[in-house]
């Protein structure tokens, strides 16, 4: 078995832990909103089903994404984790418009709760292990590059917030009987809680759409930056796709045209390897070899080349402006 599938099962058996103790979470919110009838812990119930539904969809898309490549998904299925959790953000703001009109709905009507010490207590233990659960799940999804566990961390942990809110609410109406402060602090959650379900669509849609990711650009750039050889005389048009924990690198790497087959394609190999070596997911490369011109002369850093026909001007910076660019580098 190789690290790819250990990495796999690893994440998939957290995914099962997350949707169990959603379950397990669920049950002690309704049986606390069955003690208080307070509707910001029915509220706090209804989103918990939203985690209920997300932690399976985790399940569902982790094990999509691991199905290897065949001929209608040439780049395998990893794009179902930005589909999955894409959906998972939208649960989250819908959980936040139901909070907000339970909020609305309890100032309209009043209602008189009951319990509460019970209730407190049961709602402060869910919030506690959502915290952590969370925690853990975002410190793993960032070590193994899966948006499904960083999208279950951040939901869960936005699920704290307002279960803490609850908490609060409980705590000052039990002392002090201004009932409808319940709602109010349910409104400001539910509003906070639409806010982390459009950051998490945000994200999914960008990773749809292929939307440059800046901080990986500009790690990537930088490790070829450091490690550039001279016979590496530009690196441009690239672009970066990311397939779930995958990732496929596109890019031109301009080499001296007097170069063999083989030469050429040692370089290439070179620079594909630094890259692999320093770069902690999986990563596919479609590297194309480019030829390198008259232009290329003031900015090629080789002292001895027999060919040359312009002097040597300047070393260019390799940046994410002109790695990108379609366009070799030149001096101007």
């Amino acid at each position: 078995m190789n690290i790819q599938q250990d990495k796999h099962k690893d994440k998939l058996a957290f995914q099962k832990l997350i949707a169990f103790f959603g379950v397990v979470l669920f049950i002690g919110k309704i049986v606390a909103w069955k003690l208080t009838n307070s509707d910001a812990v029915f509220s706090d119930a209804m989103e918990s089903i939203v985690n209920v539904i997300s932690a399976f969809m985790g399940l569902y898309s982790l094990h999509l994404a691991a199905k290897p490549k065949d001929e209608d998904h040439p780049y395998g299925h990893g794009k179902v984790e930005f589909v999955t959790s894409g959906i998972e953000g939208a649960l989250i703001a819908i959980a936040g418009l139901m909070i907000i009109y339970e909020g609305i709905n309890s100032l309209i009507t009043g209602k008189v709760l009951s319990k509460l010490d019970i209730g407190i207590w049961i709602i402060a233990a869910t919030a506690i292990i959502n915290y952590l659960l969370g925690y853990i799940s975002i410190k793993k999804g960032e070590a193994e590059n899966s948006l499904v566990l960083i999208s279950s961390g951040k939901h869960l942990q936005s699920d704290t917030v307002t279960t803490l809110g609850v908490v609060i609410s409980l705590i000052v109406v039990y002392f002090t009987k201004i009932y409808w402060l319940d709602s109010v602090v349910a409104l400001i959650f539910g509003l906070y809680i639409i806010f982390v379900g459009y950051k998490i669509v945000r994200k999914s849609l960008s990773g749809i759409m292929d939307e440059q990711d800046p901080e990986l650009l500009n790690q990537i750039i930088k490790v070829l930056e450091e490690n550039r050889r001279t016979e590496w005389i530009d690196v441009h048009n690239m672009k970066i796709q990311q397939f779930g924990a995958n990732l496929h690198i596109d890019a031109h790497i301009t080499l001296p045209w007097y170069y063999s087959l083989r030469d050429a394609h040692n370089e290439m190999e070179k620079m594909i390897i630094l890259l692999a070596k320093n770069t902690r997911r999986s990563v596919e490369f479609n590297f194309h070899m480019d030829d390198c011109k008259p232009i290329s002369c003031p900015v090629c850093q080789i002292a001895e080349c027999p060919v040359r026909e312009k002097d040597f001007v300047k070393r260019v910076t390799w940046t994410p402006e002109n790695v990108t660019n379609t366009e070799k580098h030149t001096a101007e």
